[in-house]
């Protein structure tokens, strides 16, 4: 097929898909907090699909912080930044990694090449790097000085966890260790397993990554092999799950479950519970179902694929599990329908207002499958006595331009050593610095 024909099929379908089984969208906000709105679902043939093309930040161009905070490149020409890891000396350390090779799902045809044509539009589609990269700001001037290499020939890597003199990386299928000096800017130790995670598919493959206060324990969000089960459940065996591997013994179990793509993970510091941030289901209309935060019992079901929200039944799931939905939990607080939000942290800095200390961060990478697109932004949700207490705020925003064009996607967010928040940028291929404002701030143009 001759490129433009290609290109006139692919924009046609993705018109169609657009054109089919959406309705009229609430108002973002109504996806929000501790009770969102549930429409009644909107089921069509085909998802809606609403691409931003992924195209870039043009030069001096940068995303727009919140009143009384500015924004700074940390670091720049990156290759698919998706994830951070703050190191105790200050040294930043940064997955490049995207999805490793899958197998065809079972539902392909058409359908599957034309998701899979949408999904390259938007940017998510660029091999994996297999990579992780140490960013040093030495002058603590905000910018990194330096970078290099710090590991390399990884699996799709993506969470990392220093514990003791051992730093461990969660590839796309295990979670491996290599003896870590502090200062060191490379590491030429090979890998050890500690524990193998499920592969194969990988419908979702970013396996997230925390360790336990007392570091004996790691924590590994794994998302689903399918939207909705559709791959078979045989597929979703210890999968949308966080589980629980042991430090000095690799043993594994299953933490938590029906969280269909728990990614960003952080520990509450007053209550002491583990969040998880979490992506929900699809081809349900614009407003369903929204992704949410929630606090994790250990033990408990949230519903997916049988349920969302607590026990809404998602009528496409057969056979029905109604002993599992009588089980599953209702989620702390909606982050808004298909924003794909990402990154969690919790601001323990001490250089933001006293408002935000405690609160998420939340990195939504934006939506390919809502019209109009949500999500293209961190927010902040402010915690009193370890729960929820207001409304998101917008405090990075400007990744979509007038022209729906996605300059760039927020993944990962972390807290830096002087108390500001990184974001990762995997379309701009940048790490974002965004600090309290003074003098001088910078904001986008």
């Amino acid at each position: 097929m001759r490129s433009p024909n290609r290109a006139v099929l692919i924009s046609a379908a993705a018109l169609t898909l657009a054109a089919c089984g959406s309705g009229p969208a609430l108002d973002p906000s109504a996806g929000f907090g501790a009770s969102p709105q549930l429409p009644e679902p909107r089921k069509g043939l085909v998802p809606t699909v609403k691409i931003a093309p992924a195209v870039g930040w043009p030069v001096g161009q940068m995303p727009t912080a919140a009143p009384g905070f500015s924004v700074n490149a940390f670091a720049t020409g990156l290759d698919h930044p998706r994830w951070i890891y703050p190191l105790p000396n200050g040294d930043v350390l940064v997955a490049e990694s995207n999805a490793p090779p899958k197998p065809e799902d079972k539902k392909g045809g058409i359908r599957g090449w034309v998701m899979r044509q949408v999904m390259g539009r938007a940017g998510a589609a660029v091999p994996s790097p297999d990579r992780i990269i140490l960013l040093r700001d030495a002058d603590r001037d905000g910018t990194a000085e330096t970078r290099s290499v710090f590991m390399q020939d990884l699996t799709s890597p993506f969470g990392m966890a220093l514990v003791g003199d051992r730093l461990f990386i969660a590839n796309a299928d295990a979670v491996v260790a290599v003896p870590y000096v502090t200062g060191q800017t490379r590491i030429e130790a090979t890998p050890v397993t500690l524990s193998p995670l499920p592969a194969g598919r990988n419908h979702h493959w970013t396996k997230s990554l925390v360790a336990s206060a007392d570091e004996s324990k790691l924590y590994v969000g794994v998302g689903s092999n399918s939207n909705v089960g559709e791959n078979g459940m045989d597929e979703e065996v210890d999968r949308a799950a966080i589980l629980e591997i042991d430090v000095a013994t690799g043993a594994r179990r299953l933490y938590a479950s029906g969280l269909r793509n728990p990614v960003g993970m952080d520990w509450q510091p007053d209550s002491g519970m583990l969040w998880t941030a979490v992506n929900e289901r699809d081809e349900l209309g614009n407003d369903l179902v929204p992704d949410y935060m929630t606090s994790v019992t250990p033990g408990a079901f949230y519903g997916w694929p049988y349920s969302y929200y607590g026990q809404t039944v998602d009528t496409r799931i057969k056979p029905a599990r109604p002993d599992l939905v009588a089980r599953a939990l209702k989620p702390d607080y909606a982050l808004g329908a298909h924003t794909a939000s990402l990154g969690l942290t919790f601001y323990q800095g001490a250089s933001f207002p006293a408002a935000y200390r405690n609160g998420a961060f939340i990195g939504q990478h934006g939506s390919w499958n809502r019209n109009p697109p949500s999500g293209y932004k961190v927010v902040f949700v402010p915690f009193t006595a370890g729960k929820p207490s207001g409304p998101p705020q917008d405090i990075l925003t400007g990744f979509l331009n007038g022209d729906g064009e996605a300059l760039g996607r927020p993944v990962g967010v972390e807290t830096d050593q002087t108390g500001a928040l990184l974001v990762a940028d995997d379309v701009g291929n940048v790490i974002w610095r965004v600090q309290a404002s003074g003098p001088g701030a910078v904001t986008r143009r």
